[in-house]
């Protein structure tokens, strides 16, 4: 009967937000906040159908949660249509490294004299926390490639990069509490220097570069060899999607088999792929290329020498939007499902006004110093510090790798209880701030 019920309700909840997805835009709600709060009466606290536990079924969310990241990490690069030089990356850039390290360092001292945490598990909580979410920021990112607005591409860029740049703080809270690789337990206090000497060189250096490297020359790769496939032999027409989920798939895996980090990879070759079509274009935006190929046959579309550019990676996109869609739907319905089993901490009274209100406003306010961003576009940057599905992954990794049963329970309700605020809060307010500031753009201009 459960089996029943599941396919009754994903099939009608799948339905409904098609049919009221124009109506759902004009509301002060974001389409997770809807389906977290049916999570929630999907859980045990409801209909009871909705049982997934955390704790004992990691593995499992482990692998939900990193599909569903890696896929909005692709989609993410995809949509950046700006080159790497330009001068609007600057931001996303010390969001993504500056302000998420100062978030790490302010929430491992929260940890540690506000919750009383191990400076370990202070140090994971500081890396779980810190990256902003690629899936849930829909609503404040890049509308499409085409759009180039500082305040979304910011959001945009930062989301992509820093659930990459995080990752060596979590590696590094897990060394500390004697889980990761020669952590600091096993090597004692006299070769703690030496302990963190090579987590710098080795976790930090070597898999950022690594991971962004092959992201970068597998999209590359892959996206002129079709090209070349399509304009010279008019052949590798059709599937885009299975080029999408290939590349995605294949520079995650060589990042993982080179100890690299694979969000950044994934994220960095949709860039790439991204970065072939606009060289290709001419400077003209991939939809303008792709109507005027609207009365062209898709095969003769697909292998121009002007146009298979823009129609690939516009194929890809769309594909990889839908997927993300769906995967957002899955996701929060579970952690609506985790709320529901009880997995809410008092100990976020303290850390989620200190985090949204205090860390990031400030860590964001920090390092944008001396960049070139009005005080409403940095206002709105601080706020929409959006938790989610990456803080997961993260929770999920650490418990697979052995995080003591007492410290997982504790931090994944700290985690469920932000994430969950950071759904709603963010979500609400984000229609209204998002149509108030394109009404100051105007303005302006």
């Amino acid at each position: 009967m459960t089996t029943t019920l599941w396919y009754l309700t994903i099939g009608a909840l799948l339905i409904c937000m098609a049919l009221a997805s124009s109506m759902v835009k004009r509301l002060p709600l974001s389409t997770a906040t809807l389906y977290l709060f049916i999570g929630i009466a999907l859980g045990p606290g409801g209909v009871g159908i909705l049982t997934l536990d955390p704790l004992k079924n990691s593995a499992l969310l482990e692998r939900i949660t990193e599909v569903a990241v890696i896929i909005s990490l692709f989609s993410a690069g995809l949509k950046l249509r700006v080159p790497i030089k330009d001068r609007r990356w600057r931001l996303p850039f010390r969001l993504a490294v500056v302000s998420m390290v100062l978030t790490v360092g302010m929430v491992t001292l929260v940890g540690i004299f506000a919750l009383g945490l191990p400076i370990g598990a202070a140090v994971l909580l500081g890396g779980i926390l810190a990256p902003t979410d690629p899936v849930l920021a829909s609503d404040v990112q890049v509308e499409s490639p085409g759009d180039v607005d500082r305040l979304r591409f910011g959001l945009t860029g930062e989301a992509g990069l820093n659930d990459g740049t995080a990752f060596p703080f979590v590696v590094l809270g897990l060394g500390l509490l004697g889980i990761y690789g020669s952590g600091f337990q096993e090597v004692g206090v006299r070769d703690f220097g030496t302990y963190i000497t090579r987590w710098f060189f080795v976790d930090v250096l070597w898999s950022v570069t690594m991971g962004i490297g092959i992201g970068w020359l597998l999209g590359t790769l892959v996206g002129h060899l079709v090209l070349y496939l399509r304009r010279v032999h008019k052949e590798a027409v059709g599937l885009d999607e299975f080029i999408g989920l290939g590349l995605l798939a294949l520079s995650y895996g060589t990042a993982l088999l080179l100890h690299s980090y694979g969000f950044l990879a994934v994220f960095f070759s949709g860039l790439a792929l991204r970065r072939i079509e606009h060289q290709s274009s001419g400077g003209k935006l991939p939809e303008a290329v792709i109507l005027a190929a609207n009365v062209e046959e898709i095969h003769e579309t697909a292998t121009s020498t002007e146009k298979a550019p823009a129609y690939m990676a516009g194929a890809v996109l769309a594909f990889n939007e839908q997927l993300e869609r769906i995967t957002e739907v899955g996701v929060v319905l579970l952690i609506g499902g985790m709320v529901s089993l009880g997995y809410l901490s008092h100990e976020a009274v303290i850390v989620v006004p200190l985090l949204f209100l205090f860390i990031r406003p400030l860590s964001v306010r920090l390092g944008l110093i001396g960049a070139d961003s009005s005080p409403i576009r940095r206002s709105l940057i601080a706020w929409f510090g959006i938790r989610g599905i990456g803080s997961f992954y993260y929770l999920m990794y650490a418990i697979q790798l052995g995080l003591p049963a007492e410290l997982a329970t504790r931090l994944i309700s700290l985690v469920v209880t932000v994430v969950a605020v950071s759904i709603v809060v963010h979500g609400i307010s984000a229609t209204p701030l998002m149509a108030l500031y394109g009404r100051l753009n105007a303005r302006r201009r």
